[in-house]
C-alpha cells in the first residue's frame, strides 16, 4: 500500500511529543527496507526532510496552512459541522488523491478527518477520567477533545494504544471493538539509549545547582502535580532532616507562577529551581546527575521521563496510576500521587537503601532496552500488513 504519514507541526520544546513522533520518524527512515509499502510524508516544511529521502520509497509533501487550520480537532467550527455539511474533499483528501496515498497513518495525537483508512494513536483520554484539571477542561477544551475522539475513533481503521489500560479506556469509553486496537507501549527515546558516558558537573555548574537533587522533567501544567511533590520534599526536611532539592524542567503551560509562589510560601524553605527548557544534553546531564526522578503526575497510562531516566541510570518514583504498572513493572517505585507522605517515603527509602537504588537502575536499564522506535516502527508495519488484504478490495 501506499501510507500517508502525517507529521505534526512540533518543535522540541513541546516535549514529549516532539521526541516520540522524531524517535518513529528515524526509525521509518532506517527500516523501510524491511516492509513492501511506500509512504508519503505530509509535514509543514518539506525542505527539512529532504536530506532523509533518499529512498524512492520514501517521499514527502508540504502541507500548506497554518497548524490551526492543519488540526480540524482544534478549529472552533469542529469536525461535525465542517464535515456534515459539504460534499468537498478536504485539501489533505486531495493531496491523498493526486499522490495516490490508500492508509493515513496519524503519527501524533492530533489529526485531521479524512475519508481513508486510517491509523490513528491515543496517549491519554484523561479528559473522561479526571475533567477537572483545566487543561483538559477550560476554554471549551473538554467538548472539542470529545466531538473529536468521538468521531475520529469509532472511524479509525486502527487505533494505537500503549497498553491494555489504554485499550480498555478507549473501549470503555468509545465503544470500540478490541480487534481494532493494538498494543504498541510508548518507545524508549533513542537520545536516552544511545547517549555517550558524561559527567554532570558542567551542567551542575551551568544552572547553580546542588548535588543530590530531585528531578521532575515536566510542563507546568496542573496536573503534572508539582504542589504535592514540594509538599513531600518539606515533609522530609521538616520530619526526617533530611534536604533534597528540587530541579523543575520544563515550559509553562500556565500553573507555573502557582508553584512557585507556593513554592515561596513553605516552610521550612525548600531549594527549589524553576530550569525551563533545557537543551537535550543538558537534560542528559541532569538525569545522570539526579538522585532520583519524581515522576508523580495525575496523568496515565503512559509517561515517557521514566522511560528516559531508565535509559540514563537515574533511578524512578513515579505514580501509581492506571497503565504505570504495566509500562514500568517493578523497575520503579510506585507511590500515590495524592498523599505527599506516600511520595515522601518512597524517597526516604530510596536515600537509606543503596542496595534499593542499584537494583532499580539496574532493573530500569534493562526495561528501557525491552521497546525502542524500532520496535515500534515494525509494529506498525505488521498492522499494515494485516490490512492489506482487506484495502485492495477498492481503488
Amino acid at each position: 500500500m501506499k501510507i500517508g504519514v502525517f507529521l505534526e507541526d512540533f518543535s522540541p520544546e513541546v516535549g514529549g511529543g516532539f521526541t516520540i513522533q522524531a524517535d518513529i520518524f528515524h526509525a521509518l527512515v532506517e527500516h523501510i527496507d524491511d516492509t513492501d509499502h511506500s509512504f508519503v510524508i505530509f509535514c509543514r516544511h518539506r525542505e527539512t526532510l529532504g536530506k532523509f529521502l533518499t529512498n524512492p520509497r520514501l517521499e514527502a509533501v508540504s502541507f500548506p496552512g497554518a497548524l490551526g487550520k492543519r488540526v480540524l480537532a482544534r478549529a472552533e467550527s469542529g469536525l461535525i459541522a465542517i464535515f456534515e455539511n459539504s460534499k468537498r474533499r478536504s485539501r489533505l483528501e486531495q493531496l491523498c488523491k493526486e499522490l495516490g496515498v490508500e492508509f493515513m497513518w496519524f503519527v501524533g495525537a492530533e489529526a485531521v478527518q479524512i475519508d481513508l483508512p486510517y491509523m490513528a494513536i491515543v496517549w491519554d483520554l484523561q479528559h473522561r477520567l479526571q475533567p477537572w484539571f483545566p487543561e483538559v477542561t477550560a476554554d471549551g477544551t473538554w467538548k472539542h477533545r470529545e466531538r473529536f475522539y468521538s468521531e475520529f475513533l469509532r472511524r479509525a481503521t486502527i487505533i494505537i494504544a500503549g497498553n491494555e489500560a489504554g485499550r480498555a479506556e478507549i473501549e470503555r469509553f468509545y465503544q470500540v471493538t478490541s480487534d481494532r486496537i493494538k498494543i504498541l507501549p510508548h518507545p524508549t527515546p533513542a537520545f536516552a539509549l544511545n547517549s555517550e558516558r558524561s559527567e554532570p558537573a558542567a551542567a551542575l555548574k551551568k544552572y547553580g545547582l546542588k548535588e543530590n537533587y530531585i528531578l521532575y522533567p515536566a510542563q507546568f501544567w496542573s496536573h503534572k502535580n508539582h504542589v504535592n511533590l514540594l509538599l513531600a520534599i518539606g515533609e522530609l526536611k521538616r520530619n526526617h532532616d533530611l534536604d533534597l532539592p528540587v530541579v523543575f524542567v520544563g515550559a509553562d503551560k500556565g500553573n507555573a507562577d502557582h508553584v512557585r509562589r507556593f513554592a515561596a510560601q513553605l516552610k521550612p524553605k525548600l531549594d527549589v529551581a524553576f530550569l525551563g527548557f533545557v537543551p537535550l544534553e543538558d537534560l542528559i546531564a541532569l538525569y545522570r546527575g539526579a538522585f532520583a526522578l519524581a515522576y508523580v503526575t495525575f496523568f496515565g497510562p503512559e509517561n515517557l521521563p521514566p522511560l528516559e531516566a531508565f535509559a540514563l541510570g537515574c533511578p524512578v518514583v513515579a505514580s501509581d496510576v492506571s497503565g504505570a504498572r504495566e509500562q514500568l513493572g517493578d523497575a520503579a517505585l510506585l507511590v500515590n500521587p495524592r498523599d505527599p507522605s506516600h511520595i515522601a517515603a518512597a524517597l526516604k527509602s530510596l536515600h537509606d537503601d543503596q542496595g534499593l537504588m542499584r537494583q532499580l537502575i539496574q532493573k530500569g536499564r534493562a526495561r528501557a532496552e525491552r521497546w525502542t522506535a524500532h520496535d515500534f516502527v515494525h509494529g506498525v508495519f505488521s498492522a499494515l500488513d494485516e490490512f492489506e488484504s482487506v484495502r485492495r478490495c477498492w481503488q
